[in-house]
C-alpha cells in the first residue's frame, strides 16, 4: 500500500486500511480496560479513528511531535503505539494499569512515543504551544499535533493557550478536539454548554468541523488545517464508544456511562471473539504495514537531576562592589541578558510583568526570545515545559505569589516530567511591603517543597543571585528561585569585601559561614542574611553570633550547621516567610533527626500582614533587626 501524500484523496484502499487498523486498536483499548477491571474506553475508542489517521500516514513517515492532553485516553495511545510497533501490544494488554507497569493509567515519559505525560486537564495544549513555538524559534517547519477532549474545553488555561498561540501566530500548531459531547458526569449540554467554534475563532484560530469518524473528511481537513497561516483547530464529531456496540448505542445518547468505567470481562470477551475478531488476514494486512514505518520514536532518556548541562557557557559573574545596596531582581535581569548573550537556546517567558521581574533587561536585546504569555502563569509553565523538552533553556518570572499558587498543578506536572524549567519570582515575603497580604508570599516554599524534580534556592544579595542564575542555566532541573522586591546591601567578609566575590563558586546545597561565633547559631535565608550580619555585627562586643546563610531549602548543609550548633547549642532561625514550611520546618528537623540538644527560637512571619513599608512590617512580624537583637539577647539570658 502507498502511503498518501497531504493534499491527495484517500483510496478505497487506504480507507479499508484505516478501518482494519481502527478495529484492532479497539480490540486493545477493550482488552486492556478489562483485564485492568479501570481505565477509560469510551474515549478512547471516539477519538482512535484520528489517531490511527494521523500516526499512520503522518507520523509513522516523518516523526513529528503528538502532544495528548487528555492523559486517560492512554488505553487510545497505548494502543496506536503498538500498532505501528513501538511498544510490545500484549505486554500493554496484560500490564495496563498494573503495578510496575510504564502503562500507567495517564500517559507517562516512559512510554516511547509519548513526549509529555499528561493528566490534569488544560495543561497538555499549553506544553503542544511550547513544542510549536521551539519550532518557530529553531526556523524550522515541522508540524506539532495536539489532541484533546471537549469537556476539557473548560478549564481556563486552554483560553490561555488559546490567546498565546495565536499572538505569536502559531501555524504549526494542529489542534484536534475530540468532540463526543460527554463529559464525566454527563453531557457537555448539561454541565458545562459551551461552543466551542466560536469561542476558538475569536481567538483567531481557523476552525475547521469535520466528522471525527470518517476518515476521507478528516484526511481532507488534516491537509488544510497543516498549510494554514494560523493555528487550526478540527472540531472532529465523535461518538464515545464508537466501533463498539455496548458502549456505542450509550455514547450516541449522550450518557457518560463509558467515560471511566471499565467493561466486565464477560461483556469484553462477548465483543473481542465477535465484532473486534481479528482474522488472519486483517492481521497480515497490518503485519505488512508495519514494515513501512520509517520512523521509530527513541527509547526514553532520564537526565540526573542537578547534572551539569556541558554546553552551557556561564560567563563571568557580575560582581558589585561593597557598600552597595541593590535588589535581587535587577541582578537576575542582568545575569540573564549576560547568559542569553552566549547561549542562543535560553529563552524567557512573563506573565505581563516583565519589568517588575526584570525580564525586560533581555528583552530589549532579545525581543524574539522574551514570550509575554500576558496575565496567563499557568500556560507560561507549562508552556515552558514544552520548551524545554525541546532543548531550550526557559526562564519564567512572575511575582512569587502567583508562580506557586496559581500555577502549582502546573509546575508539578512538569516535575513529574522531569523538566528542565528556571522558575524565578521576585516580590516574594513580606518584601513586596504595600501591595499586602495577596501579593506577600510568605506560603510560596512550602508549595514546591514536597517535589521531587524541583529544587528550591534563595539568594543572600544580589551577588549570590548572579552566580546561582548561572548555576541553574547550567545545571539540569526544574529550580524555583525566590527574591525581594527591595534593594538589601551587598553581603561582606569581615574584611570588608564582597563575600560572594569572583573567587565565590555556588555550590548547591552548600551554607555559607558569614561570621563565626561561639554563644548562638543564627540561620538565616534571603533578605533575613543581611540583618543577621548587621546583628551579629553590632551585638559582638557582648554576644558571640555565628550567622549561617542557607540558600538551597531542601538540602542542607549538616557538616556546616551541626558543628556550629554543637558549639553553640542555642539556635535562631530567621525567614520572610511562614514557619510551617519553610526554614524553621527544615533546619528544626534536621536538629530533631540528628538528636541535638538545642535551645530554638524561630523568627518567621506567623500572620498575614497589611501594607506597610518593608522594614516596618518586618518588625511588625518580628523578624527584623531589632526583633533579632532582642532574640539574640534573650536566648542566653
Amino acid at each position: 500500500m502507498d502511503i498518501p501524500k497531504i493534499g491527495e484523496p484517500l483510496t478505497a484502499e487506504h480507507i479499508d486500511f484505516l478501518k482494519t487498523l481502527s478495529k484492532s486498536c479497539r480490540n486493545s483499548i477493550v482488552a486492556m480496560t478489562a483485564n485492568a477491571q479501570s481505565g477509560h474506553p469510551g474515549g478512547s475508542c471516539s477519538v482512535i479513528d484520528y489517531l490511527a489517521l494521523l500516526y499512520a500516514f503522518i507520523i509513522s513517515q516523518t516523526g513529528e511531535d503528538v502532544i495528548v492532553s487528555n492523559g486517560h485516553v492512554s488505553p487510545a495511545v497505548y494502543a496506536i503505539l503498538a500498532e505501528m510497533g513501538y511498544i510490545p501490544r500484549e505486554d500493554v494488554i496484560k500490564t495496563f494499569r498494573k503495578r510496575g507497569s510504564v502503562y500507567e493509567g495517564h500517559i507517562t515519559r516512559h512510554v516511547p512515543g509519548v513526549l509529555y505525560g499528561t493528566g490534569p486537564l488544560g495543561i497538555g495544549v499549553s506544553v503542544a504551544s511550547g513544542f510549536a513555538m521551539a519550532e518557530e524559534l529553531n526556523g524550522k517547519n515541522r508540524d506539532i499535533f495536539a489532541v484533546m477532549g471537549d469537556g476539557e474545553c473548560d478549564e481556563g488555561q486552554v483560553y490561555e493557550m488559546m490567546h498565546f498561540a495565536s499572538k505569536y501566530s502559531l501555524q504549526n500548531l494542529t489542534l484536534f478536539v475530540d468532540f463526543n459531547r460527554v463529559q464525566l458526569s454527563g453531557s457537555l449540554e448539561k454541565i458545562m454548554p459551551i461552543n466551542l467554534k466560536k469561542i476558538f475563532a475569536s481567538a483567531g484560530w481557523e476552525v475547521y468541523e469535520v466528522d471525527g469518524h470518517d476518515f476521507q473528511a478528516m484526511w481532507e481537513t488534516l491537509g488544510k488545517s497543516i498549510r494554514n497561516l494560523k493555528p487550526a483547530v478540527i472540531l472532529g464529531r465523535t461518538i464515545m464508544g464508537k466501533g463498539v456496540s455496548f458502549m456505542e448505542a450509550d455514547g450516541a445518547a449522550l450518557k457518560s456511562n463509558w467515560h471511566g468505567n471499565a467493561p466486565k470481562p464477560e461483556v469484553a470477551n462477548t465483543a473481542l471473539n465477535g465484532e473486534l475478531k481479528m482474522s488472519d488476514e486483517e492481521t497480515k494486512v497490518l503485519d505488512a504495514f508495519r514494515k513501512q514505518v520509517k520512523w521509530r520514536p527513541p527509547e526514553p532518556e532520564e537526565i540526573e537531576q542537578l547534572s551539569v548541562m556541558g554546553t552551557i557557557k556561564t560567563g563571568k559573574p557580575i560582581v558589585l562592589p561593597a557598600g552597595t545596596k541593590a535588589d535581587c531582581r535587577s541582578a537576575y535581569g542582568n545575569a540573564l541578558l549576560d547568559l542569553a548573550k552566549l547561549n542562543p537556546d535560553i529563552v524567557a517567558l512573563t506573565a505581563d510583568l516583565g519589568g517588575s521581574v526584570k525580564t525586560d533587561t533581555m528583552a530589549k536585546e532579545f525581543p524574539l526570545r522574551v514570550l509575554d504569555a500576558g496575565i496567563a502563569e499557568q500556560h507560561m509553565i507549562s508552556c515552558a515545559g514544552g520548551l524545554s523538552i525541546k532543548g531550550f533553556i526557559p526562564f519564567c518570572s512572575t511575582f512569587g505569589a502567583f508562580m506557586t499558587s496559581r500555577a502549582k498543578d502546573q509546575a508539578r506536572v512538569n516535575d513529574i516530567n522531569r523538566t528542565n524549567v528556571k522558575m524565578v519570582a521576585t516580590h516574594c515575603g513580606l518584601s513586596v511591603g504595600e501591595d499586602g497580604p495577596t501579593h506577600q508570599a510568605i506560603d510560596d516554599m512550602g508549595s514546591f517543597l514536597g517535589f521531587y524534580n524541583t529544587h528550591i534556592l534563595e539568594p543572600a544579595d544580589a551577588n549570590q543571585t548572579d552566580h546561582i542564575i548561572r548555576y541553574i542555566t547550567s545545571h539540569f532541573g526544574n529550580f524555583y528561585v525566590r527574591m525581594g522586591r527591595h534593594k538589601i546591601p551587598v553581603i561582606l567578609k569581615p574584611d570588608g569585601t564582597p563575600f560572594y566575590d569572583e573567587k565565590y563558586r555556588f555550590e548547591y546545597g552548600k551554607a555559607d559561614l558569614l561570621r563565626s561565633g561561639k554563644d548562638i547559631t543564627v540561620v538565616a535565608a534571603g533578605s533575613m542574611v543581611s540583618i543577621a550580619v548587621a546583628v551579629a555585627d553590632k551585638l559582638k562586643n557582648d554576644v558571640s553570633v555565628e550567622v549561617i546563610a542557607v540558600s538551597a531549602l531542601k538540602q542542607l548543609d549538616p557538616d556546616t550547621l551541626i558543628s556550629s550548633l554543637q558549639k553553640t547549642g542555642r539556635l535562631i532561625t530567621v525567614e520572610d516567610h511562614n514557619p510551617v514550611n519553610g526554614l524553621a520546618t527544615q533546619v528544626n528537623s534536621m536538629v530533631a533527626q540528628e538528636g541535638l540538644k538545642v535551645i530554638i527560637n524561630n523568627l518567621a512571619v506567623r500572620a498575614y500582614q497589611l501594607s506597610g513599608d518593608v522594614f516596618e512590617l518586618y518588625e511588625e512580624a518580628g523578624i527584623g533587626p531589632k526583633s533579632l537583637e532582642q532574640a539574640c539577647r534573650a536566648i542566653i539570658a
